[in-house]
């Protein structure tokens, strides 16, 4: 009966290895088979970072290298600058090398040289006031038409003429604006002509200068000219301004007269400004003499009666008696 037990616990021990055998196998196989995917998604994601396991850091130059087209693209995309526009000075210079004369004058001004400048002066009821005729216009700044509009201002000038053959003491002369109706001796009905006369300083240079006044009819004129000497010519410096009436079906309206300070104001400006260089004169040449010039004749021979003459020796004039002398008595002193 023992025998049988022992037997039968045997098998049954046997039985209870075998199977703890294959469900150890069948354990391993399991946990094969876990750490094999295990192992395949770790390789897949990136791993923890630990002591044991550092991650390795990429190389600094492609860092760089990476993060270079992040930065050309910024400045892609940088707006270019704004282009500054530049702007023209308010003012421009006039100058004549000629004669060594210059000015400044805005801008906006009109500027008239050469031939629409003696049609300028020419045109206006106030010539150029020289003594005598001769002056040649170099130049004439206008003020524009929309300078006092609503006002009776016609037209407001600066000019600049010259007069190579005047003297000095007749550059400081004027010649007074005369009418300009012709065939009438009464000026009051025609046109009325005054003229005062004064100085200016303008820096080093004293201007002599003159103002002169003309009406016509519905028209006025107010003209301020400045002469002086220098490089052997006489400039002139004239100040012009000119206003008309208006008139509707033959009345004179009032209007709004202009204020004719304020105009000539802005002429001064421009006055103010004027300068006078010194101008080397131009050396006359000298006249050449021909080749084919005849040459002065020589004197002619002496003849044989003129040398007979010249040997002969002169008679000797008689002496004179001694005058007698005079006695002049001296007054006290």
């Amino acid at each position: 009966m023992n025998r049988i037990n022992l037997a039968g616990n045997t098998a049954e021990a046997r039985n209870s290895f075998a199977w703890r055998n294959r469900a150890g196998a069948l354990l391993f196989a399991a946990i094969l088979i876990v750490c094999s995917v295990a192992v395949g998604c770790s390789s897949e994601k990136p791993q923890p970072v630990s002591s044991n396991n550092p991650i390795a850091q990429a190389p600094v130059p492609s860092t760089v290298a990476t993060m270079a087209p992040p930065v050309l693209a910024a400045e892609a995309t940088k707006p270019a600058p704004k282009k500054i526009a530049k702007k023209r000075p308010a003012t421009v210079t006039y100058t004549d090398k000629t004669y060594g004369v210059s000015f400044a004058y805005p801008r906006r001004y009109a500027l008239e040289t050469g031939n629409a400048a003696t049609e300028l002066i020419s045109g206006g009821p106030v010539p150029m006031n020289f003594v005598q005729a001769g002056g040649v216009a170099l130049a004439a700044v206008e003020l524009p038409e929309t300078s006092f509009p609503g006002t009776d201002l016609s037209s407001a000038f600066f000019n600049v003429s010259v007069h190579k053959d005047l003297t000095a003491e007749l550059c400081q002369e004027f010649s007074v604006p005369q009418s300009t109706a012709p065939g009438s001796a009464d000026s009051s009905a025609t046109g009325d002509a005054s003229q005062s006369a004064s100085k200016l300083m303008l820096g080093d240079m004293e201007m002599q200068g003159t103002e002169a006044v003309t009406g016509e009819g519905t028209r006025q004129s107010d003209a301020k000219y400045f002469h002086i000497f220098q490089n052997g010519a006489c400039y002139e410096f004239a100040l012009n301004v000119t206003t008309i009436a208006p008139v509707v079906q033959g009345n004179v309206q009032g209007g709004k007269h202009v204020d004719r300070d304020k105009v000539f104001n802005r002429l001064e400006q421009i006055l103010a400004t004027v300068k006078i260089n010194p101008v080397e004169a131009t050396p006359v040449a000298a006249p050449e003499t021909s080749a084919s010039t005849p040459a002065t004749p020589s004197a002619p021979a002496p003849t044989p009666a003129a040398e007979a003459a010249a040997s002969t020796p002169a008679t000797p004039a008689p002496q004179a008696a001694p005058a007698t002398p005079v006695a002049t008595g001296t007054s006290p002193q």
